[in-house]
């Protein structure tokens, strides 16, 4: 199984070229940041894991600038967004984003996206949160109507379209590899058979109740039972936690880092280097 990580990269951390060279040397597989354009000091929605909003979420690095930092000093590096907020973002723009960074990148990107959970956020980029869902799955299938191979026209439900268009380069693979994460449940593993490459679970808490369900959404869309992809995402690692992940056939686990400086990420990813094989 490869194992990777994640960290809330800010401007008080490990810097992003440093971290990927020490990963990249340790063998790791890949770095997933995440991403917060910003956080309203009036914000009236809870933390989903309780208490205080660690300081860390008002601080992220952009991630697309970070990988592409990241991506210019390593070689073999995977490079991922865990998770992009795909409704608060102009589709357009960030397909180019997307495809010039997988391009660059000789095709080593993973698109991580899901629905976000911060209200006052999200309004502040004018999403409706009721239609979040629906935003995500229209700002997809325009993004993936640029990707195609010839000028593709795309007109959504929620205000966005694009015209038949020449726009290079394309991402490596014709589309990088796209993952949702969210909670366990009939829309989200509906969406993630209808519109994803596979399930991004935070955690990886309750899978063995979790993929039954999700592998009979996928082959009632039709999609091959070998193309599913489990990533579980943001894991504080036991030895007993990553083989049951690797009985359930995940390939890939993503280890959380601490948002810290470069001496504590270190000694943490000295530690997490035994699970590496």
């Amino acid at each position: 199984m490869r194992i990777s990580t994640t960290i809330f990269l800010t401007d008080e951390t490990i810097s992003p070229v440093r971290l990927a060279r020490e990963l990249e040397a340790r063998g790791f597989a890949g770095l997933y940041l995440p991403e917060h354009t910003h956080i309203p000091v009036s914000r009236e929605t809870p933390y989903p894991a309780g208490g205080e909003l660690p300081r860390e979420y008002a601080r992220t690095l952009d991630p697309f600038v970070a990988l592409a930092q990241a991506a210019a000093v390593t070689e073999r590096l995977a490079l991922g967004t865990g998770i992009t907020l795909l409704a608060q973002h102009d589709p357009i723009a960030l397909a180019k984003q997307i495809a010039t960074l997988d391009h660059l990148s000789g095709g080593r990107l993973t698109l991580g996206i899901g629905y976000g959970w911060n209200r006052e956020e999200a309004a502040d980029h004018g999403v409706v949160w009721s239609t979040r869902r629906e935003l995500v799955r229209d700002r997809l299938a325009l993004m993936r109507a640029l990707w195609a191979p010839e000028p593709t026209a795309y007109d959504g439900e929620h205000g966005h379209s694009v015209r038949a268009s020449e726009v290079w380069p394309k991402p490596a693979g014709g589309a990088p590899r796209i993952l949702l994460g969210g909670a366990a449940g009939p829309k989200l593993f509906g969406a993630v058979a209808g519109q994803t490459d596979g399930w991004m679970p935070i955690g990886g808490r309750g899978l063995s109740e979790s993929l039954p369900v999700l592998r009979a959404a996928w082959e009632r869309a039709g999609r091959d039972p070998g193309h599913l992809q489990i990533v579980p995402y943001a894991v504080l690692p036991t030895p007993g936690k990553l083989a049951h992940y690797a009985e359930l056939g995940c390939e890939e686990t993503v280890l959380q880092l601490p948002p810290s400086g470069e001496a504590e990420v270190l000694r943490v990813l000295d530690a997490y280097a035994a699970y590496v094989g």
